[in-house]
């Protein structure tokens, strides 16, 4: 099977793609408040130490291929992939997490494969994945709404001192993949980490990026398929085996909306032009594919959250689907007599 050649989405035009990131990190302002809200400075540090170490991997890698190296940063790609990375990350991580993240993301998802535009993965969800799989301790270890002060949480940072017990607790969706014995209405009463809908904190973590995402939609920075497809999968999924409140639900359809990395994965890495599919068609089919996986591996899968790891999936998937899915040439019809697209 010959795979489609495809024009790159960002290399001309009024949408320069350093006017595409600005855009795209503008949009994520409220999801950075609700995110200092509710963890303090926290997600401020994640944010500019990312910021600092995705820079620098970048200039390093960019001066070792012997490519320009300030015209490359410029475009902001790399502070965008930071600045995801570092949303998806604790608060208060510790540098050497954000610095391997960081890493991975640039050397492995992103450089190694010739810089913007030739990526097959979604760099972000990359070096995500490789810390959550390498350490999955530190990974889990988010601070519970509105407890940790400036100096204990530096001290996490800089590997002084862990942060202490009552302080750290279990997010919504581990709460529910472990929860044996228990009904929803039990577990949202003696559980800290649920709020009303979703999980605590997070309900209002995901509205900001909706917002933030709708923003991106009325500027036409994307189109609505695939977060579409990507939230009406997960609807979907979540309401088909939604058990009520019994003890082996697995949440209802507002829960998995509203809980975990929903909305941040729906508008900012689903909709990457270079990861993802190309066509219409195709962006829709590869949301709900993101949706659907990420609603098994939070259901029956080994760890809490799937967005990434359906993400990664759905990128190997990404040049299938265009393949399948090329809008018909201008002027032909099409293919007839059993002839499939590609013959």
């Amino acid at each position: 099977m010959a795979l489609p050649r495809i024009t790159s989405p960002h290399a001309t035009g009024s949408n320069r793609t350093q006017q595409v990131m600005l855009q795209v990190l503008l949009a994520t302002l409220p999801g950075i408040f609700a995110l200092t809200w509710l963890f303090g400075a926290g997600t401020l540090f994640n944010l500019l130490w990312a910021s600092l170490c995705a820079l620098g991997f970048e200039a390093a890698l960019l001066a070792a291929r012997k490519r320009p190296v300030q015209f490359f940063l410029k475009d902001c790609s790399a502070l965008l992939t930071a600045v995801l990375l570092a949303l998806a990350l604790p608060p208060y991580s510790p540098w050497w997490l954000t610095l391997v993240a960081c890493g991975f993301a640039i050397g492995f998802g992103k450089q190694l494969y010739g810089g913007l535009g030739q990526n097959p993965f979604n760099p972000a969800m990359l070096g995500y994945v490789v810390v959550l799989i390498s350490f999955p301790l530190e990974m889990t270890s988010w601070p519970a709404p509105h407890s940790i002060g400036l100096v204990e949480g530096l001290g996490h940072i800089l590997g002084i001192a862990s942060l202490p017990d009552g302080w750290v607790q279990a997010t919504a969706l581990d709460a529910l993949k472990i929860n044996k014995s228990l009904t929803i209405n039990e577990l949202h009463a003696t559980s800290p980490a649920f709020g009303y809908l979703g999980g605590a904190g997070s309900e209002a973590v995901n509205l900001a990026f909706l917002a933030g995402g709708l923003y991106l939609l009325h500027k036409r920075l994307f189109s609505w398929h695939a977060p579409v497809g990507m939230l009406a999968a997960l609807f979907v999924m979540s309401l088909l085996f939604w058990n009520g409140s019994g003890s082996d639900s697995n949440g209802s359809p507002l829960f998995h909306l509203l809980t975990g990395a929903t909305m941040l994965g729906a508008f900012f890495i689903v909709t990457d032009p270079v990861s993802g599919a190309t066509s219409n068609r195709g962006r829709l089919i590869f949301g709900a594919g993101v949706g659907i996986l990420a609603y098994v591996i939070r259901a029956w899968g080994g760890y809490p959250d799937g967005v990434a790891f359906a993400v990664l999936l759905m990128n190997l998937a990404a040049p299938t689907i265009d393949y399948y899915t090329r809008p018909r040439t201008y002027g032909h019809r099409k293919p007839t007599n059993g002839f499939k697209v590609g013959d």
